[in-house]
């Protein structure tokens, strides 16, 4: 019987800041023209959190009954370890999109924005067909596209929207830089899982780019947000504390360059969630300020 630990390991805490960072980031772009609501954008946060434990719950299923999981380097899954059945695994995943259904109902009312409720269905859909169905569009080398529009535009997009009715251009910038983080948080774990994925037909991005250029790739990820960051400061200097974070994306870079294996990868994937983390602090306050 899977224990509470077991539970906030499935749920993949790791990967949480990926929800928030972007609520953050739109928050702070709509702070920018004036027009925050730190009720909505609790809300936003709520969904985003509701749907990324959701997601996540739905990998853990799905890659446990395709076998996928049963070889792998990080933490046994619920489902793959044998430690939740699959059916419990799958009625959690919906539970956390219902909990994202239902405080994305209430956003949506108190921001009058209706049209959003497709918006919400399709990421539900998007976050169910990652790994599960019949073709699922991660086993195919979309992963990160997925990542990109639902964790980068729609969630850092919907957040300024339902709080302004406006998408200044700092938010568009804010949602491609943080929507790459989140690209880079799933290739540096599809990195991780190349030996295994390759073995059981899981064609990720990192399977199809191969070892060395997926690395490039991730650096690439990490380092472009930097340079949109600096590209607001026309609109808000303040914008130029992103710059903080050259540090951090020089060490992570080193690491995943220099060839890093297995647990010394698990190390870069949870640095990257706290980078996205901190990205989406230091520009959300600056496009704020």
């Amino acid at each position: 019987m899977a224990t509470l630990t077991d539970w906030l390991e499935g749920a993949r805490v790791r990967t949480l800041p990926a929800a928030v960072s972007p609520v953050i980031i739109g928050t702070g772009a709509a702070a920018g023209i004036g027009q925050a609501s730190v009720g909505r954008a609790l809300l936003a946060a709520g969904v985003a959190l509701a749907l990324q434990v959701g997601v996540n719950f739905a990998n853990d299923y799905s890659d446990g009954v395709r076998g996928t999981d049963d070889v792998r380097t990080g933490p046994p899954r619920l489902t793959g370890g044998g430690k939740a059945s699959p059916a419990t695994v799958k009625r959690a995943a919906f539970l956390s999109f219902g909990v994202g259904a239902v405080l994305g109902l209430v956003l949506v009312a108190l921001a009058g924005t209706w049209w959003l409720i497709a918006a919400g269905a399709l990421a539900v859909v998007a976050a169910w067909g990652y790994t599960g169905g019949r073709h699922p569009y991660g086993y195919l080398g979309l992963g990160e596209v997925g990542v990109f529009v639902f964790f980068g535009l729609m969630a850092t997009l919907g957040t300024t929207w339902t709080q302004a009715l406006a998408l200044p251009w700092t938010a568009w910038a804010g949602a491609v830089g943080v929507g790459l983080i989140a690209c880079a948080l799933l290739m540096v774990n599809n990195v991780r899982d190349l030996p295994t994925d390759a073995q059981v037909g899981k064609r990720t991005l990192a399977v199809r780019l191969g070892d060395r250029r997926a690395r490039w790739g991730y650096v690439l990820m990490v380092w472009v947000p930097l340079v949109l960051g600096v590209l607001c400061a026309p609109a808000s200097p303040w914008a130029l504390l992103v710059l903080l974070l050259v540090p951090w994306a020089v060490r992570v870079s080193r690491v995943v360059l220099g060839g890093a294996v297995g647990r010394d990868l698990i190390v870069v994937l949870r640095d990257t969630g706290l980078l996205e983390l901190a990205y989406g602090l230091l520009l959300g306050v600056g496009l704020a300020l």
